[in-house]
């Protein structure tokens, strides 16, 4: 049986007349994408112009619901209860699936972003609030999470679709989690080692954290940021190598 990965990416998390520049070209090599909802970025112009673009290019539409925080991009960890994470998770999806609707798309799957993510992954209740809010607006959505996280657990304790998610970029700790952004060996910058690291987390589904550690993963769908000065280079170099490993690129089914 050949191997699968979903590559996708966070996107729209721009304002109005400054798109990101990256992103209509990232979609010719990405499966996925995450659409940010205007609580950590996005507004309805470029809500409306990415999704769009996905729809034309093919690219399976998620909800990238964050926490509301427009100046820290919504990496800043916020003291929020399990009723709000439900709500304002909700609203975000709501949000976005309006101008799905309205262009004649499907929503695909819900990722949350940045803190809410990481805290999620974590934190059980948290976990179980995304979780829920997920389900209750449609149940056949996919919830794009991290690897062996609490978010993964809640979903499958309810029936929820997952997919495992993995990073090419970031350094793991000896727990399964992402190593913390503030922290300085947080990302990976060589493209080689990212690389490799991919092929390792696809073909055998394992990582090996900061202190060497081989920790056990599902790779279902990768991120990659769309943000860093190489990105649209770096893609297209990742789904080129995938291929030559015989590696099929496709988002996972609903």
């Amino acid at each position: 049986m050949m191997q699968s990965i979903d590559l996708n990416c966070d996107m729209g998390e721009a304002f109005g007349n400054y798109p990101m520049p990256n992103d209509d070209t990232l979609m010719d090599y990405i499966t996925s994408a995450n659409i940010a909802c205007g609580f950590h970025a996005g507004d309805p112009e470029v809500m409306q112009h990415t999704v769009n673009v996905a729809i034309k290019k093919g690219v399976a539409i998620g909800a990238h619901p964050g926490l509301p925080d427009l100046q820290g991009f919504g990496r800043r960890e916020m003291k929020i209860s399990a009723n709000e994470a439900y709500q304002m998770t909700l609203y975000q999806i709501g949000a976005l699936y309006g101008f799905v609707k309205a262009a004649g798309g499907k929503l695909h799957h819900v990722k949350a972003h940045g803190a809410l993510y990481n805290m999620a992954a974590k934190d059980e209740s948290l976990a179980r609030a995304i979780v829920n809010a997920v389900h209750d607006f449609d149940p056949s959505l996919i919830l794009y999470a991290l690897a062996n996280s609490q978010m993964v657990t809640a979903a499958q304790k309810i029936g929820l679709v997952t997919a495992s998610e993995v990073f090419a970029d970031r350094t793991y700790q000896d727990d399964g989690s992402l190593t913390p952004r503030v922290q300085s060996n947080a990302m990976i910058t060589d493209e080689q080692q990212s690389i490799a690291q991919v092929l390792m987390m696809v073909k055998n589904q394992q990582v090996v954290s900061v202190n060497k550690k081989e920790i056990p993963l599902k790779a279902d769908t990768l991120c990659l940021h769309g943000d860093g000065a190489h990105a649209v280079e770096f893609a297209k170099m990742i789904a080129q190598k995938l291929k030559d490993e015989h590696i099929i690129i496709k988002a996972p089914a609903l």
